[in-house]
Order: structure tokens, then C-alpha cells, then sequence
């Protein structure tokens, strides 16, 4: 019996790539697809947000003295290449999908709009929501906070490559970073852990949505921590 009736799982585009770390691999595609698949036939309602960090950062443009506007967009774009390789990955698993964009791009995807997106998963779809919230200066962090808010999920399934959870440190530089298994959001922005940014978090907190972070390397995991197996760190409270 699955623990949630309705999830948002934050896919980072770095997991699309797999070991290549750039672009997107179809094999890698096909073993994520193949674990949503699983969480949907357990009947959760499955809404996916998908980053683009695999082909596209705007952070990284504007970094590099790209106009901060501009730079966003284009990691927009990459976001809906990616919701398109997914759902190609998913329909040919045999589950039916529907993209929406919350750019406006009618011969690729759906345009956003929060009605619909219910309307889909509760006629047994999964709906993938590209293009971030459609404004530059938001993460898609954010955009699944938002998205979360909208259509009432009761949680958002954060996979995250190469780490295991929230650590009150960077585990990579630090042999003896502790694991939480539960922390608050409070304790998250207080101790400025770098889990989400801190507008997603806030959103977050102030809508009481509770966040699973966990590993991705394994993609079992994204089946169970959608049926509420005790895996990665749990987020929740003030």
C-alpha cells in the first residue's frame, strides 16, 4: 500500500545524463521510466518537474556575462527537451503522459494550466511540467515547490545524484558529515544547508509540504520513496 495518493518527483537534469554528464541517455531514460511506471501501477498520481542542468545552466551563462534573463530562458528550453525525452520514455513503457509547458510551445506540450494538470493525473496520467514557472531568476526547485502547492501533493520526492540525503555538511569535502534522517525547513535555512534555494524552501515551509531527498544513483529509489519507505532525509515542519 503506497504512503501518498499524489507526489511531485524533482528530477535534476544531471540524472537524465547518467555517467556521460551531458545530454541525455536513452538507457538512462528508460531504467527512471521504468521506476515511475512502478510508482504509477501502485496508483499514485505521479507529476514530474524536470530540470535542464544536462544541457543547459543559466547560472552558468550569466556567470560567464550572459544576460541573466536570456541565460534563464534557455534553461527553460532545456527543461521542456528534457520533459519530451522523458514522456518518449515513459509512453513507450506503456504509461500514458502529457507535457505542459509554462512557455507556450503548442506543437511540443500542453500550456500550463493547473486545472488540467489535476484533470490528467486523476484520468490516470502522468503530467511533467517543463519550462520552470516560466519566469526567469526561479529554479525549477522552486517550480516544484509551486507545482507541489497547486495541484496539493502531499509531498515532493527530491532525487538528487551522488549524495544520500541532507548532510550538515558537504559529505564529498567532509569524511565525518552527519546524516539527517528528518530535519525541519527552519533548521534547513537557519543552518543554510544547500538542499533547495531558499524561495523554493520557503514555499515550501509556509505550505507544510514535506520533502523526501534521496539518492537517485539507484533508481529503485524513486519507487520507494514514493511508497513511503524510510530512505534519504525527510524534510517537514516549520
Amino acid at each position: 500500500m503506497a504512503k501518498y495518493k499524489r507526489v511531485v518527483l524533482k528530477l535534476s537534469g544531471e540524472s537524465l545524463a547518467g555517467d556521460q554528464k551531458f545530454g541525455i541517455n536513452p538507457e538512462v531514460v528508460e531504467k527512471i521510466a521504468i521506476q515511475i511506471k512502478r510508482v504509477h501501477e501502485a496508483g499514485v498520481e505521479v507529476a514530474i518537474v524536470v530540470g535542464g542542468g544536462n544541457i543547459w545552466r543559466g547560472l552558468a551563462g550569466s556567470a560567464k556575462g550572459m544576460e541573466r534573463a536570456s541565460a534563464d530562458y534557455m534553461g527553460m528550453l532545456a527543461t521542456v527537451m528534457n520533459a519530451v525525452a522523458l514522456q518518449d520514455g515513459l509512453e513507450k513503457c506503456g504509461v500514458n503522459t502529457r507535457v505542459q509547458s509554462a512557455i507556450e510551445m503548442r506543437q511540443v506540450a500542453e500550456p500550463y494550466i493547473r486545472r488540467k494538470a489535476i484533470r490528467h493525473m486523476e484520468k490516470d496520467r502522468v503530467v511533467i511540467f517543463g519550462a520552470g514557472t516560466g519566469n526567469p531568476y526561479f529554479s525549477t526547485d522552486t517550480t516544484a515547490a509551486l507545482r507541489a502547492a497547486e495541484i496539493e501533493a502531499d509531498v515532493i520526492l527530491m532525487a538528487k545524484k551522488g549524495t544520500e540525503g541532507i548532510y550538515d555538511s558537504d559529505p564529498n569535502k567532509n569524511p565525518d558529515a552527519k546524516k539527517f534522517d528528518e530535519i525541519s525547513y527552519s533548521e534547513i535555512l537557519a543552518r543554510r544547508l544547500a538542499v533547495m534555494d531558499t524561495t523554493a524552501t520557503s514555499l515550501c515551509m509556509d505550505n507544510s509540504i514535506p520533502l523526501v531527498v534521496f539518492n537517485v544513483d539507484d533508481y529503485e529509489n524513486i519507487y520507494r520513496a514514493a511508497i513511503g519507505e524510510n530512505i534519504g532525509t525527510t524534510v517537514g515542519g516549520k
